[in-house]
C-alpha cells in the first residue's frame, strides 16, 4: 500500500506541473480581447411587468458560473467583454420557474440581447443577436445598465483617493442582509443507504442563503424527522460562509454537525446510542495563470456511536482551459467523499440543493468485531472535455483504492454475527464491511442536446466489479465472506434522456445503465467529471404547481432508483445479497422563496 501511495503521489504530482507549465505557456485573457461581445437582458413577467432583482447567472460551455448579476429597477442586467464562444444563462426570481437559455453563441463584437419572461409554470428566453454598430441595440439604457453592474465592470480600474472615514461610511452604508433565498422541502419514502454515503433528509428540511454586509455569502441548512424503526428524532444542521473573490481567491468555510437514532436491533443491541457527526470543512478555488485554476482543500472529521473516530480527509483539483482543445482537469483525494467540493460544483444550478445534498451526505459507516469502522477512498484521476457546437465529448480515468468499503447487506438475522452488523438508517438491512480492493476504471460519454428543452447522454465504461463465491455456497463467519468477494473487470453503459415538457413545464430525467448484473458494479464519486454511472433503470420528476399572487413558488418532486432491483449480488442464496443501489421510491414538495 505504501508503494502505491508513495506511486500515485508521484503521478498525481507530474499531472499538476503539466498542467501548470500548459497554462504557463499557454495563458490568454478574454478580458483584454478588443473583439468582446456582450449580452444584455431585460426581465419581465408574464404580464410585462419589469422584475427587480432577478438574479442572473451566466455559464461557460462546460456549464460553470464565470459571471452573476442582479437586475435594475428596469428589469435589466448586462454582462460585457465576453470572449467569442457559446454561454449558457439561468434566470432566478421568487415565486417563477427559473429561465434558461442555452447555446448563446457570442461573436466578435456582436451584441445579443435577450428577452426574458417569467411565469408560475413555463419561463422563457427570447434571443435577438447582431453585430455591433451604432443604433443598434446599444442604446444608452444599456450602456448604463453596464456600467452600473459589478459583475460586469473591469477587475483593473484606477479609482480616487478616500480617506478612511469616507471608505467606513460607504461600507456602512451597504444591508446587513441582502438578496435573500430559501427553500423548505417535505418529502417522505426511501432514502439513501449509508453504503452510498447519505443520508435520507428525514422528512423536513430547510435551507435559506443571504449576502452579509455585501462581503460574503451565509448558507444555513437543517432537517429533522426519523429514521427508520426509531421512535427518537434525528437532526441536522450546515452552515457556510463563502467570501467574495479576492485577488482570484475564493475561499469557502463549512461546519455540519448530526444527531441521528437508528432503529435497535441487528448490531446496535436493544438502546442503540445515537449516531453523532461533526465535520468542519475548508476549500478554495485560486486561479494561477489565466487558464489554470486550482481547487483545494480539506475536511476534518469526528463520528461517534460506540466507538469515536477522527478522520482528515484532503483533496485536489487542477483545470487547464485549453480553449479549442477542451479542458483537461486532474485530480486527487484522500479519505472520505469531498462532499463540499462536489456541492459547490452542484450550486451552478443557482438553487440550494446542494446545501440539501452536502447536509445529507454521511460518511460511510460499518461496524467490524463491535467496532465503528470508516470507509476512506485515496484516489487519482485525469479527464477531458471539449464542447462543440451542440455536442459535448468527454473522458476519463481513475485508480483508486478502498480500505473499509460498507456495502448494504439484506440477509437473515442469523446470516453474520451482530458485532459485524450496522444498521441502516433508511431500511430494514445492516450494513456490512467487505474489506479492501483496488481497482481502476475508463469511461467515456458523449451529451447531444436536441434544442433548448432536451438532451441526450449516451455514457460507456469499464472498471472494477465484485463477484462472490461461485456455486452459491455458504460462508462460515464474516472473514469467510470477506475472503468470497473477489474482483473483475466489467464494462457499463448508461442511456440518460433529461428535458422540459413545454405547456406543463414538467422536467423530467430518465436513464437506464446496463452491466454483467451477476457482478456488483461499485460507484466511483468523480471530482473532475460529471458522474453518467447510474446503473438499472431511474427516473427523476420535478413539476412546477401553478400558483400565482404569493411571493414563492410550489413544485412536487418525485424520485425513482433502481426500479427493477438490478446490481444485487447473491451470497450463498437467494435471500442474502449485497448492493450499494438498493431500489428506493421518495417524494415531496419544495416551496421556493
Amino acid at each position: 500500500m505504501s508503494h502505491w501511495l508513495s506511486e500515485v503521489r508521484q503521478r498525481l504530482g507530474i499531472a499538476g506541473m503539466a498542467l501548470l507549465l500548459a497554462g504557463a505557456s499557454t495563458g490568454y485573457a478574454a478580458s483584454a480581447n478588443p473583439l468582446a461581445g456582450e449580452i444584455l437582458g431585460q426581465v419581465k413577467s408574464a404580464a410585462g411587468i419589469a422584475q427587480m432583482g432577478a438574479t442572473v447567472y451566466l455559464y461557460n460551455r462546460y456549464d460553470e458560473v464565470v459571471r452573476k448579476s442582479l437586475t435594475n429597477e428596469s428589469g435589466r442586467f448586462g454582462f460585457d467583454g465576453l470572449a467569442p464562444d457559446l454561454y449558457s444563462i439561468r434566470v432566478i426570481l421568487a415565486s417563477f420557474v427559473p429561465a434558461e437559455r442555452h447555446n448563446i453563441a457570442v461573436l466578435p463584437s456582436s451584441e445579443n440581447r435577450l428577452d426574458i419572461n417569467l411565469a408560475s409554470v413555463l419561463s422563457t428566453v427570447g434571443l435577438t443577436s447582431s453585430p455591433a454598430s451604432p443604433g443598434t441595440l446599444m442604446t444608452d439604457d444599456w450602456k448604463w445598465v453596464l456600467r452600473a453592474s459589478q459583475a460586469t465592470r473591469p477587475v483593473l480600474r484606477f479609482l480616487p483617493e478616500q480617506s478612511q472615514t469616507a471608505r467606513m461610511s460607504s461600507s456602512s452604508r451597504a444591508p446587513a442582509f441582502s438578496d435573500v433565498t430559501g427553500v423548505l422541502k417535505l418529502s417522505a419514502g426511501d432514502g439513501k443507504s449509508f453504503a452510498r454515503g447519505a443520508q435520507q433528509d428525514l422528512g423536513t428540511a430547510f435551507a435559506v442563503a443571504t449576502s452579509l454586509a455585501g462581503a460574503g455569502r451565509v448558507q444555513i441548512a437543517g432537517n429533522v424527522g426519523y429514521a427508520v424503526d426509531s421512535s427518537r428524532p434525528g437532526t441536522g444542521f450546515r452552515t457556510s460562509y463563502t467570501r467574495g473573490e479576492t485577488e482570484g481567491s475564493n475561499p469557502e468555510f463549512v461546519v455540519t454537525a448530526r444527531q441521528i437514532y437508528l432503529a435497535p436491533g441487528t448490531g446496535a443491541g436493544p438502546s442503540a446510542p445515537a449516531l453523532r457527526t461533526l465535520s468542519a470543512d475548508f476549500l478554495d478555488r485560486v486561479a494561477v495563470a489565466d487558464n489554470v485554476t486550482v481547487d483545494y482543500g480539506f475536511s476534518f472529521q469526528t463520528v461517534a456511536y460506540v466507538n469515536r473516530l477522527h478522520n482528515v480527509s484532503p483533496f485536489l483539483r487542477a483545470t487547464f482551459d485549453g480553449g479549442k482543445w477542451g479542458r483537461m482537469r486532474t485530480g486527487f483525494s484522500a479519505g472520505a467523499t469531498p462532499t463540499e467540493l462536489l456541492a459547490r460544483d452542484d450550486a451552478q444550478e443557482g438553487t440550494l440543493d446542494q446545501d440539501f445534498a452536502a447536509l445529507a451526505t454521511l460518511p460511510q459507516l460499518a461496524r467490524s468485531e463491535g467496532r465503528l469502522t470508516l470507509q476512506r477512498t485515496q484516489s487519482v484521476e485525469i479527464a477531458w472535455e471539449k464542447a462543440v457546437g451542440s455536442r459535448t465529448f468527454s473522458a476519463g480515468a481513475y485508480q483508486e483504492a478502498i480500505s473499509n468499503a460498507a456495502f448494504m447487506l439484506s440477509a437473515p438475522v442469523d446470516f453474520l454475527p451482530a458485532a459485524d452488523l450496522m444498521p441502516d438508517l433508511s431500511s430494514r438491512s445492516s450494513i456490512f464491511n467487505i474489506g479492501s480492493y483496488q481497482r481502476t476504471g475508463f469511461t467515456a460519454a458523449v451529451k447531444q442536446s436536441l434544442g433548448e428543452r432536451m438532451d441526450v447522454t449516451l455514457a460507456a465504461g469499464r472498471a472494477g466489479a465484485l463477484l462472490a463465491r461461485a456455486g452459491g455456497s455458504s460462508y462460515a463467519d464474516s472473514d469467510d465472506l470477506r475472503g468470497g468477494i473477489r474482483q473483475r473487470q466489467r464494462y457499463w453503459v448508461t442511456m440518460r434522456i433529461a428535458g422540459t415538457v413545454p405547456w406543463s413545464g414538467t422536467r423530467i430525467s430518465t436513464s437506464y445503465g446496463w452491466t454483467d448484473f451477476r457482478a456488483l458494479m461499485p460507484a466511483h464519486v468523480f471530482i473532475t467529471q460529471v458522474s453518467n454511472q447510474d446503473l438499472g433503470l431511474n427516473f427523476h420528476i420535478r413539476q412546477p404547481l401553478p400558483i400565482s399572487g404569493l411571493p414563492w413558488r410550489l413544485e412536487a418532486i418525485a424520485d425513482f432508483r433502481n426500479m427493477l432491483a438490478q446490481g444485487y449480488l447473491p451470497l450463498g442464496g437467494a435471500r442474502s445479497v449485497l448492493t450499494n443501489s438498493p431500489r428506493a421510491v421518495r417524494g415531496g414538495l419544495n416551496f421556493i422563496f
